[in-house]
């Protein structure tokens, strides 16, 4: 693998990134570090967290994963400049009653606070991407699908945002910042405010992107491409539809112990719809017919995409570990690249 530029930065990242939000939940402190070793030792240089991790989100697991990541790079001096490390700050809470309080706002001195207490927890003094997680206004994310003014409610706008994350930048406690769950007005207006104010200027977006939702292609590509930030493309599996691990049994074989399987609150959420599972069926059916596992056409789809800066992949173990980064390479063909857009012209982004 070779690194690529994230966005308009000066952070080289492998365009394979490792997501960590299954460390502290379905994977303990010590295979966390085996497989943040075998991540390195494979060429991935880019690892991804958030102070909400792991998921699902209780209390009392709240920022686990960062504190299992910073025993990790304590335990090995010297590595921490070879990788490049993000988090991300969690947007107001979502009937999360423990992140602070329970607020419905995302306000600047939160966002100082939250970067300093997970510059502690991952033991190191610098964040190289720090990100706000969801946005403080109200957004359809997270299986939302209409924009309904109505539920506007006056929190933090994204200046006064950008003015606490120029803080922490100046202060050399973060090198470059992003967004995620964002949409296109969000990423055109907090570049604009960014140049208009000499403010940061946001380096990367995180969306989830996949065969079951390619909500990115309808616009969001575009101002990706307009504006210089780099996509990380979270849940490429389609939280673990496209391996073809629930095709035989849909949530019901305990044996796979599949996030969507083993977490109740999971199978009411976007991935388990049933217009979600029958589309991926369709994918890894074509996947078997052209000679590849579905895991490997869903992956390399995505790897190969133009608008693609890094692929997030989550595992539980190191042969899962090892089929993500084993996909890369793969080029798919002109033909199979076409019956892919057939089916999602016939059923269109169904884990939106």
């Amino acid at each position: 693998m070779q690194n690529t530029t994230l966005g308009r930065s000066d952070l080289s990242v492998s365009p394979i990134c490792l997501g960590t939000m299954t460390f502290g939940e379905q994977v303990d402190e010590a295979a966390t570090h085996a497989l943040l070793d075998h991540a390195v030792a494979r060429g991935i240089n880019f690892i991804d967290t958030a102070e909400m991790y792991p998921v699902p989100a209780r209390a009392d697991t709240f920022t686990v994963t960062e504190s299992f990541i910073g025993r990790w790079l304590a335990a090995r001096p010297g590595l921490r400049h070879k990788i490049v490390l993000a988090t991300k700050v969690a947007g107001p809470a979502r009937g999360y009653n423990w992140i602070r309080e329970g607020s419905a706002d995302l306000r600047a001195q939160d966002i100082v606070q939250a970067c300093e207490d997970s510059l502690r927890r991952l033991q190191t003094e610098v964040i190289d991407l720090y990100q706000i997680h969801w946005p403080n206004r109200h957004v359809p994310m997270f299986g939302g699908l209409y924009f309904d003014p109505a539920k506007d409610q006056p929190v933090t706008g994204m200046h006064e945002q950008l003015e606490a994350l120029q803080q922490l930048v100046r202060a050399g406690k973060v090198r470059q910042i992003g967004l995620s769950n964002e949409t296109p007005y969000g990423v055109g207006e907090f570049i604009r405010l960014a140049e208009q104010h000499g403010l940061p200027r946001i380096v990367s977006v995180q969306n989830p992107y996949s065969l079951v939702n390619r909500v990115v292609d309808n616009g969001l590509d575009e101002a990706l491409h307009r504006h210089g930030v780099g996509l990380l493309a979270y849940s490429p599996l389609g939280f673990g539809t496209l391996t073809g691990k629930y095709d035989a049994q849909g949530l019901l074989d305990p044996a796979q112990r599949g996030r969507l399987s083993v977490f109740e609150s999971f199978k009411k959420q976007r991935w388990a719809r049933p217009e979600s599972l029958a589309a991926a069926q369709r994918y890894n059916a074509l996947a078997r017919a052209h000679g590849l596992t579905p895991t490997h056409m869903a992956l390399a789809w995505c790897y190969t995409r133009w608008c693609v800066a890094s692929t997030i992949i989550g595992v539980t173990s190191q042969a899962q570990l090892d089929e993500n980064i084993d996909a890369w390479g793969t080029t798919l063909a002109p033909e199979l690249l076409a019956e892919i857009d057939k089916i999602r012209w016939e059923i269109r982004d169904p884990a939106q």
